[in-house]
C-alpha cells in the first residue's frame, strides 16, 4: 500500500507545483483580449461576439461524488485565475469612458492623417498642417490628455491584477493592439520609426 501512496503524494505535490507556478507568468493571450475590448470600446466599436467558450475544468463539480473532489477546487482556481485579466474597476471605467468621448474630437484627425500611432502606442502629431490653424492648439492638448490616460490605464490595469510589475508588458500589449484595432486609412509608425498608412 505504501508503494501506491509515495507516487501518488508525488503526482499530487507536481500537480500543485505547476498550478502554483502558473500565476508566475505573464497572461499574455488574456492580457491581449483585454486590450482588444477596452480598445474597441475606445474606438465605439460593438465587439464581436464572444465564440463559444470550452467548458472550464470546474464541470466535474456536477460529477457524482464530487465532496470527495472538492480538493480540486483549491487545486484550479489559482490557475483559472492566473489565465483572466480584470479591467473592471472604477478607475478603468472612468478612464475608458474619458478615452471614449475623447476618440470622437480626434477620430477626424485619424482619417485625416493629422494624428497616427507611435511605435509606443502614444499619440502623435504626425502632419500638423492637416489641422486648421484655430485647432491646433485643441487637438495638442486632446492628444496630450489621451497619451496621460493611456499610461495611467496600463498602470491601472497591472494595480487591478496586482501585479504592478506587468505593466511594461500591459503597455506593450496595448501598443500593437492600438495599431492592430486601428481603422483602413490610419497612420502608424512602424519599428524601424516610418510612418505608414494602414
Amino acid at each position: 500500500m505504501t508503494t501506491i501512496r509515495l507516487p501518488l503524494a508525488m503526482l499530487l505535490m507536481l500537480f500543485v507545483a505547476a498550478c502554483v507556478t502558473i500565476n508566475v507568468y505573464f497572461p499574455a493571450e488574456a492580457a491581449e483580449k483585454a486590450a482588444d475590448r477596452i480598445i474597441k470600446d475606445v474606438y465605439g466599436e460593438q465587439p464581436a461576439a464572444p465564440a463559444d467558450e470550452p467548458q472550464s475544468f470546474n464541470g466535474y463539480r456536477q460529477l457524482p461524488g464530487y465532496q470527495g473532489l472538492a480538493l480540486l477546487d483549491w487545486l484550479i482556481t489559482p490557475a483559472q485565475a492566473a489565465a483572466d485579466i480584470s479591467v473592471d474597476t472604477p478607475a478603468i471605467r472612468k478612464l475608458k469612458a474619458d478615452m471614449e468621448k475623447r476618440h470622437k474630437k480626434l477620430a477626424r484627425y485619424y482619417d485625416s492623417g493629422a494624428v497616427g500611432i507611435a511605435r509606443n502606442g502614444q499619440l502623435e502629431i504626425r502632419d500638423q498642417k492637416q489641422v486648421p490653424l484655430k485647432n491646433r492648439k485643441t487637438v495638442k492638448q486632446l492628444v496630450s490628455k489621451d497619451n496621460r490616460d493611456r499610461v495611467a490605464l496600463y498602470r491601472e490595469i497591472a494595480r487591478a491584477n496586482g501585479h504592478p510589475e506587468w505593466e511594461a508588458e500591459i503597455r506593450g500589449i496595448f501598443a500593437r493592439r492600438w495599431v492592430d484595432n486601428a481603422h483602413s486609412g490610419w497612420w502608424y509608425m512602424n519599428q524601424s520609426g516610418h510612418w505608414q498608412q494602414k
